[in-house]
This record gives C-alpha cells, structure tokens and sequence, in this order.
C-alpha cells in the first residue's frame, strides 16, 4: 500500500490507495482468453423500478428548484438500493464489468439541476457564469464528489458478491459521460468563435470527477458516448494529469457514439480519426456505443477493429428509439445476442454490452451468445 495524495482542485484530501500493478496485465490476459461482458443501460432499467420525483428527491433534496427525476445519477445518494441492485442484476447476468452511476457525474453536467439557469433572467451561460457560479461552487462540488464516491462503492460491493459466488473476478469502471456543453459545437451563429466553456474548464470538472472515482477504488476509467472528440480530450488529458499527479496509471476505455456517415456526431470524426486521436493514451480499449443500434454501427465497427492496436468494445443501443417498445427501443434480448454474435463470428469484438434499451436480460442473452466464441486478435504496433 502507498499513500497518496489525491487532492481534489477545490478542497484538499488524502486517500490511501491500492497500487495494483498486475491489472494491466490480468485485464489484457482476460481479454485475449475470451470476450468479455459489460453491463447495459442504467436509465433504461431505471425506468423498470417506476420512481416518482419524490423517490429522486429524497428528504435531502425535497425542497431543490430543478426537478431530479431525469438525474439518474443523483439516485446513487436518494435511492443507493435501486441502483445497487441493478448492478447486482447486471453482473449476475453475466457482466465481467459495470461501470458507474457516473455518466453526468461532473460539476458541469450536475449544475443543470443544482445552479439557476441565467437565461431564465436574460443572462448567458459563458466561462464567466461558469467559473463564477459553477467551478467555485462548493456545495455543488461537495455534493458530485459523494456522487462518483458512493456510485463506485455501490457497484463494487455488487461486484465483490457475484465474484465470491461465482469465483470469476468482476470490475468496475467509473463512468466520464459527455457534457451539456461544447467544445467542438458552435454556439451562437453570430460569432463563431464563442464557446460556453473553455478547455480548462472542462478539463477541471473532469479532473475532480476523476479523482473521486480513483478515490473510492474504481479498476478501470471509461470515457464514453463521445460525441464531441474536443471534450474527449479534454478527459484523457485529465485523466493522464492526474496520474503523473498521484503515479497511478489506470486502464482506460474510450468509446464514441457514431452517425449514420461514420462520424463522432458533433466532432464529425470518422472512426480511423478517433483513434488516431486517442491512441497516444495507449487504452486498454477502443469502442463504439449508443448510436444506431448493431446494425447500423457494424460497417464503423469493422473500420476501427482493422486498425485499433487495443481491444476493440462495442455496445450499441438495443436498435432505434421507439416510444411504443417496452425498454423505449426496438431489439428484444434474442435479436441483440443475435448481432453480438455475428460481430464475434467476424473477430470484431473484445468486449460486447449495450447501451440504450439494454435491460440485464438483454446482457444475459449477449453474454450466452459470447461463451464460446473467440475474442478478436489484437494486432500489434508495427515499428517498420
């Protein structure tokens, strides 16, 4: 064990950490055994549990302006039994790795319920308004450093279970989701070159989400549903920052959201751009989640598994969205296993899940239809 200072850019700490140098190497010996299993879409099975906006609130956040019912994250504090036990049904289903109830765990992200809208009274949302009322706000920044610190010990006393029954170790990983804000995106079509946040600043919020996630033991950082490749940057950076920072490097998982030309949807990069883009981090893996379901995100999938020296992830959205299906999309279990498999058949795959519309069925399904099919050769760096 070594102590290190984890220390937060707003309030000073210290976090005793384990050191576990053989991660790397226990995660990479797995994935070339065999595809592994990730977990499916939070909100989809929250929906399942029919909450009501007092169920959200709690008797902490009875009195907040913003409603918190779509603020599924805040449900790690409210109603920590729900979101405890979705993880246990997704891990019992077959998932080797869940990630958090993070995926708006920033202070960026959790202003949009917490801090008032200046619109409302005329006013812009600029680095001014978000310096000023955001990044030094110490409530909120209190507040979504509990939330990424309790999502991680809700899935990792679920993960800890299902491996001591079943003697397969399971993992965790500390879900970056994308931001309210751009980077990339062009705000005000009057002036071009104005952005709501600069890259500091989203650098910032990044970071304290980070270090909160390392601080409660997360194995694994994912950052995904890129849509803005800009923002993305901006969390590999932090995330390489705070590993000089603390000398803990941790595995990473990146993974874009794709349209229907190929591109990360705002940045507009194709696939073969991305990695590019983020294979100087040396990922553990690279992926395509969300988006147009596995059929149409197959020919994208090919072009990144043909060239991405790291594993290759891939969770897709259970098809497109249909308001009249059960999960809000239109793949049943049996179609997703169905896709998974052919792209495991096709060597595409080293870790298959889904996003959007997947209920634990639809992963239980997707992980029956991997057990004996042959995870994707990871092809090698050539120097020459």
């Amino acid at each position: 064990m070594r102590r290190l200072e984890l220390a937060r850019p707003f309030i000073k700490t210290h976090i005793l950490l384990a050191v576990t140098t053989d991660l790397f190497s226990e995660l990479e010996s797995a994935l070339s055994e065999r595809i592994l299993i990730l977990d499916g879409a939070m909100g989809t099975t929250i929906r399942g549990y029919e909450l009501t906006e007092a169920d959200a609130r709690g008797d902490r956040f009875k009195e907040n302006h913003e409603d918190l019912l779509n603020n599924g994250d805040i449900l790690s504090i409210t109603r920590p039994d729900v979101i405890a036990d979705i993880h246990k049904r997704f891990y019992e289903a077959g998932s080797d790795i869940c990630e958090t109830n993070t995926f708006s765990g920033t202070v960026l992200a959790q202003s949009e319920f917490f801090v008032e809208d200046p619109r409302k009274t005329g006013g812009i949302k600029d680095p001014e308004f978000f310096d000023k009322e955001v990044l030094s706000n110490s409530y909120l920044q209190d507040l979504v450093w509990e939330l990424n610190v309790e999502s991680v010990k809700l899935a990792k006393q679920e993960a800890d279970k299902v491996a001591e029954a079943t003697g397969r170790k399971r993992y965790v990983a500390g879900a970056i989701g994308p931001l309210t804000v751009s980077l990339t995106n062009v705000v005000d079509p009057n002036d071009t070159a104005f952005r709501s946040v600069t890259f500091d600043q989203v650098k910032e919020t990044y970071t304290h989400q980070i270090k909160a996630l390392l601080s409660a033991g997360c194995d694994i950082l994912m950052v995904e549903t890129i849509f803005d490749a800009l923002n993305a940057k901006a969390a590999l950076v932090a995330i390489n920052e705070v590993a000089i920072e603390t000398g803990v490097k941790t595995p990473v998982i990146i993974s874009a959201a794709v349209g229907r030309g190929g591109e990360t949807m705002i940045s507009a990069q194709k696939v073969e751009a991305l990695w590019i883009a983020v294979s100087h981090v040396n990922p553990l893996a690279v992926g395509l989640n969300c988006s147009l379901g596995p059929d149409l995100m197959e020919p994208f999938l090919r072009d990144l598994s043909k060239i991405a020296t790291a594993a290759v992830s891939c969770y897709p959205n259970a098809g497109l969205p249909n308001p009249l299906a059960p999960t809000g999309f239109d793949l049943e279990p049996h179609h997703m296993a169905e896709f998974m498999a052919e792209f495991a058949d096709s060597q595409l795959l080293n870790l298959a899940g889904g996003c959007c519309g997947n209920t634990p069925e639809h992963i239980a399904a997707i992980a029956q239809a991997m057990e004996h099919k042959s995870p994707r050769p990871i092809p090698q760096l050539s120097l020459v």
